[in-house]
């Protein structure tokens, strides 16, 4: 079993910063998973926005959060985190972490957290 839990989600104004973190649990949870970070906005698909490999050497971002998002991992915690900077109302939307055993960071993931909201106002 793996279980995800995120936490680290609120309201921000614009420019402003949110750093969201997730624990992971569970005897079938590996270091060597990937971890990333999902965001689903009213009406639009769940897009990745984040992922990072067990050592943090292989990263990949969506290109809109590129310059202005870092996601980090401390693996003795078992938890991956999402630092987001210069926030835009573009960025509102609940966001997901999620893991996979699979080596390829973007996914099929097949652990999910259960969504933090961030709402960035304008």
């Amino acid at each position: 079993q793996v279980q995800l839990v995120g936490s680290g989600g609120g309201l921000v104004q614009t420019g402003g910063s949110l750093k969201l973190a997730c624990v992971a649990s569970g005897r079938t949870f590996e270091s060597r998973f990937i971890m990333g970070w999902f965001r689903q906005a009213p009406g639009k698909e769940r897009e990745l926005v984040a992922a990072s490999s067990d050592s943090g050497l292989t990263t990949r971002y969506a290109p809109s959060v590129k310059t202005r998002f870092t996601i980090s991992r401390d693996n003795s915690k078992n938890t991956v985190y999402l630092q987001m900077r210069d926030l835009k109302p573009e960025d509102t939307a609940v966001y997901y972490c999620a893991a996979t055993p699979r080596p390829v960071l973007t996914g099929p993931y097949e652990y999910w957290g259960q969504g933090t909201q961030v709402t960035v106002s304008s």
